[in-house]
């Protein structure tokens, strides 16, 4: 942090801090920028410290009100700059207080709103819809009906008058460019809050007054007026944002109100159908023309709709005024290849192009395909054959008649869903997705020279699409010509080769082995590495270095497939990701980029540090303290979860000195108050601590490392955390350097169970349990445990055992736990004094609870070796944790000795314990045990 950062969060905690910010965000007497920066600074101090974990309000209550009650009017009475601010912080709150402890925000919202008025009811509009918009993603719950009814009944209505009220507004200011400006914004505001209002179910008030509705969106659809064109080609207007919005409306309607939306649909699929056929090509009205053609594909899903084009002459007419010419290549899209090829290969690829007119072309001729595919089929093909035989009269000059061909034959081959691990899984039958490959697209392939750029990426692109439905062999011959294409000079092409490699290489064959064996990478893991960093650090500039994720993927994944193949060339690639790590921190700027970096040094790590522990923990500490040191927010997450996996790597050898400097910052309070350290950190520490046992001892920092337990426990969202730590403790710290600390442990996780308890603080409680009772072998037992809970309070031990322990033991499912938990009862038969003299019934129970475990074995442990596959687009990238998968913790046993048959193990145990003991055991098998227990017991003590 800054100076000045650490200045503001000492005066943060000062009382009344945020009410000082609104007052200096109110006063007109400040400069524009003054207020502008105490409005960011309120939104960023109320994003941090509105709630805790738990959603208690972590500000004094009087606060709390003030800014509930000031908030909203404040926002509306500031300039639009510091207005979407104030908005935010309003969404922020409501995040957490919306609707129930902030119920009085709908009728402050609506009370606001002004019929003459579109500035102020642009305030109100946008924080109605920051809040509305949460609904959309949200499954059918009866809380959320509670919340949308409560919305809608004071919201509703009000609504329905303004927009009416913004018609009268909008032709009566059609001269006006200011006012008709400030009218659309609103307009649009308002066509996003009918989709965020209708989004689970038709309001009633907009079900009696649909006819209404319909016209009014009729009537904006077909509106023009030249005060609202915009003058740059690029940029879309007033007037595209709105018709795209509305067509988005319309899309929702038909898509979940077709039984009442019904008769208005044709009105608009003439209207749609006119607008496509007559707007021009310019990038500005690809988002309008992409969601008319989205509402399009929508109503042909229904057949009264569907069957005016099952026609050929009028599937030709579809695929020639509507199809092809949005699938064409435009001036502007070879622009963007040539000037931005990042930005092209995003559009095209990753499917964040669903506003592209290529995608909602292909989306819409599919859905007609799907109604018709021999039509469609034939048709297309049609035209496919007529582009490539005018590419084949003069190639030079007519490439981009084989692009669209390309583009027109995969769009009908492909069914189905693509999805990002496997691609299109399912094929059209009336065509041969190997044969046009074959005939058309190979020789672009192998050729060297004399092929547009574009072409080669179309091959690639092909072959990246249909990769599920290529066979084996065939990959096999076509996978070196594919790796070639990364030493292409063309920036789009090799990206596009980096993204097909990469996702071959985690293709599967049906008996999971993979489609291109690790030995053919192995051989080429060096050439193929060093290129690969070449091309990302080709331009030293820290932007630059991470704009290309497809790269660093394609990294990534190498290092996954060849495994401890990497350690013969262990020195080139930790000297390219040390660098990379160097000039990324100093200005992360693309999440997915280090993303996928810090997950290919994980792999790195996972396979190449066992062969050199000491070499990577020394080479590795330089530049991830540095992140540490210069408090590079967004990485910090991640380089726990490094230093923690290089500890690990090498868990025997005591904890070298540099790294001893890390536990002091490490149990810092203030490391832990970002709630995306927490599980971080927890990982870190808990590799530290079985290398740094005697450095902890001796520089007293157990007691801090406990307090850090403490703190994590009290919270629901970290009390999973707080028991990793725990189990860690335990594990590694003999009980007599622990026991002054066990009652105080056992007050706090016992307070939590009685006063707010959750099925996971019972389930890792009773985790704990037997985890600590297993470990005789450290000095702990059941027995410890007993002695430390009736220190508590006198007989609890009793209470927690039979309404807690005992029954929750049998819903322990992970394998790895019910092992734990069959250990630590069979201990307990065998050595426990006190289940042996006080607790008599407990000794039975405790038997039955053990034959239950072991007569309902668990299942068996997965391979962990497998690194999961994330959906990148998935993940929302903050400054909180990411999870590294290729370092993810792998579950270790710590009783290998007693093998997978349990049962066997119990049974010799506990003959071999009776042998000791004299015959105890046996003798409370007879005394304490039902006939039907006794016999299975002994059954398995005399196998």
């Amino acid at each position: 942090m800054t100076d000045t950062e650490i200045a503001l969060r000492q005066e943060e905690k000062k009382p009344g801090f945020s009410l000082s910010l609104l007052q200096i965000t109110a006063s007109a007497s400040y400069p524009y920028n003054t207020r502008l920066s105490s409005a960011l600074c309120f939104k960023n101090f109320i994003k941090r410290s509105w709630t805790d974990e738990d959603g208690h309000y972590k500000l004094p209550e009087e606060e709390v009100s003030t800014i509930k009650r000031e908030l909203v009017s404040l926002m509306i009475a500031v300039p639009p700059g510091i207005q979407t601010q104030l908005g935010e912080a309003v969404s922020i709150i409501a995040d957490s207080d919306f609707w129930e402890r902030w119920d009085t925000l709908v009728e402050d919202l609506v009370s606001r709103l002004d019929p003459k008025n579109p500035v102020v009811n642009n305030g109100v509009l946008q924080v109605a819809h920051s809040i509305f918009k949460r609904w959309r993603p949200l499954f059918r719950s009866d809380q959320l009906y509670i919340e949308i009814n409560h919305v809608l009944q004071r919201f509703g209505n009000p609504y329905l008058a303004l927009l009416e009220g913004l018609d009268t507004f909008i032709d009566e200011n059609k001269s006006n460019k200011q006012n008709l400006t400030q009218g659309f914004t609103q307009l649009n505001l308002m066509v996003k809050l009918l989709y965020d209002l209708s989004c689970h179910d038709l309001p009633p008030m907009f079900e009696e007054n649909l006819a209404a509705i319909g016209a009014l969106l009729l009537k904006y659809l077909l509106y023009d007026n030249d005060l609202l064109h915009t003058d740059d080609d690029g940029e879309s207007g007033p007037l595209e944002f709105l018709k795209a919005g509305i067509f988005e409306v319309l899309t929702l309607y038909v898509q979940k109100y077709i039984d009442v939306f019904g008769p208005h649909v044709g009105q608009f699929v003439g209207n749609s159908w006119n607008l496509l056929t007559s707007i021009g090509p310019e990038t500005k009205y690809d988002i309008l023309v992409s969601r008319a053609l989205q509402f399009l594909t929508s109503t042909t899903s229904m057949p009264e709709h569907a069957s005016a084009f099952q026609d050929k002459n009028v599937l030709g007419e579809v695929v020639e005024k509507v199809i092809l010419p949005n699938v064409r290549l435009r001036g502007s899209d070879e622009e963007l290849f040539e000037e931005e090829p990042i930005e092209f290969i995003r559009r095209d690829l990753e499917g964040s192009d669903s506003d592209t007119r290529r995608r909602a072309a292909t989306d819409f001729l599919r859905q007609l395909a799907d109604k018709f595919e021999a039509s469609v089929t034939e048709v297309v093909s049609r035209y496919t054959d007529h582009y490539l035989a005018e590419y084949a009269k003069d190639p030079s000059s007519n490439w981009k008649s084989k692009d669209t061909a390309t583009y027109l034959f995969s769009a009908i081959a492909a069914k189905g869903v693509a999805t990002a691990s496997q691609g299109v899984t399912t094929t059209n039958s009336l065509v041969n997705i190997a044969d046009f490959f074959q005939k058309h697209l190979a020789t672009d392939l192998i050729a060297e020279s004399g092929i547009q750029p574009i072409l080669k990426v179309d091959v690639i692109k092909y072959l990246y699409i249909f990769r599920s439905t290529i066979t084996k062999e065939q990959w096999q011959e076509v996978f070196p010509l594919l790796v070639k294409h990364l030493a292409s000079s063309n920036y789009v092409v090799y990206t596009y080769a980096a993204i097909a490699v990469e996702r071959v290489l985690n293709l599967t064959d049906g008996q999971s082995q993979p489609l291109i064996p690790a030995s053919a990478i192995t051989a080429l893991a060096e050439g193929l590495l060093e290129h690969l960093f070449q091309l990302i650090e080709k331009d030293p500039e820290s932007q630059k270095v991470q704009e290309n994720e497809f790269l660093m993927r394609c990294v990534m994944r190498v290092l996954i497939v060849i495994k401890d193949g990497i350690v013969p060339h262990t020195d080139m690639v930790l000297r390219h990701l040390i660098m990379i790590t160097n000039i990324i921190s100093s200005n992360p700027s693309n999440p997915r980029f280090y993303y996928y970096h810090f997950e290919a040094v994980g792999a790195f790590i996972r396979f190449s540090a066992p062969a050199n522990p000491d070499k990577l923990e020394q080479a590795f500490y330089t530049p991830f303290i540095g992140i540490l040191q210069g408090d590079v927010q967004e990485f910090i997450p991640y380089i726990f979860q490094l230093f923690a996996a290089l500890l690990e790597a090498n868990s025997s050898a005591t904890l070298p000195s540099y790294y001893e400097n890390l536990i002091a910052p490490v149990i810092m309070p203030v490391m832990w108050e970002l709630r995306g350290n927490v599980p971080a950190l927890v990982r870190l520490l808990s590799a530290i601590i079985p290398r740094g046992v005697q450095s902890i001892m001796k520089n007293n920092q157990v007691e801090p490392i406990l307090g850090i337990f403490q703190k994590l426990i009290s919270t629901k969202a970290n009390e999973g955390y707080g028991f990793d730590l725990l189990e860690t403790v335990v594990e590694n710290f003999p009980p007599n350097i622990l026991e002054q600390y066990f009652v105080p442990i056992m007050e706090i996780i016992l307070t939590r169970l009685q006063s707010s308890k959750t099925e996971n603080l019972t389930f890792r409680f009773v985790r704990f349990y037997h985890f600590f009772s297993a470990r005789d072998e450290k000095g702990y037992s059941a027995d410890l445990f007993i002695q430390i809970t009736d220190q508590v309070q006198d007989g609890l031990f009793t209470q927690v055992y039979l309404s807690i322990i005992l029954p929750e033991t049998q819903k322990l499912a992970r394998p790895l736990d019910r092992k734990t938990a069959v250990i630590s009862l069979v201990k307990t038969l065998a050595h426990s004094m006190a289940f042996a003299n006080r607790y008599k019934k407990g000794w039975g129970f405790t038997c039955e609870a053990l034959l239950k475990l072991l007569e309902l074995p668990p299942l068996p442990a997965t391979k962990d070796d497998i690194i999961a596959e994330i959906d990148v687009d998935d993940m929302a990238f903050a400054v909180g944790f990411t999870q590294l998968n290729t370092v993810r913790t792998r579950p270790k046993d710590p009783w290998p000795e007693t093998g997978s048959d349990l049962k066997t193990w119990a049974g010799k145990y506990l003959k071999e314990a009776d042998k000791r003991h004299d015959g105890r055991i046996g003798g409370f098998i007879n005394e304490r045990l039902g006939e039907e227990a006794k016999a299975v017991l002994n059954s398995y003590m005399s196998a």
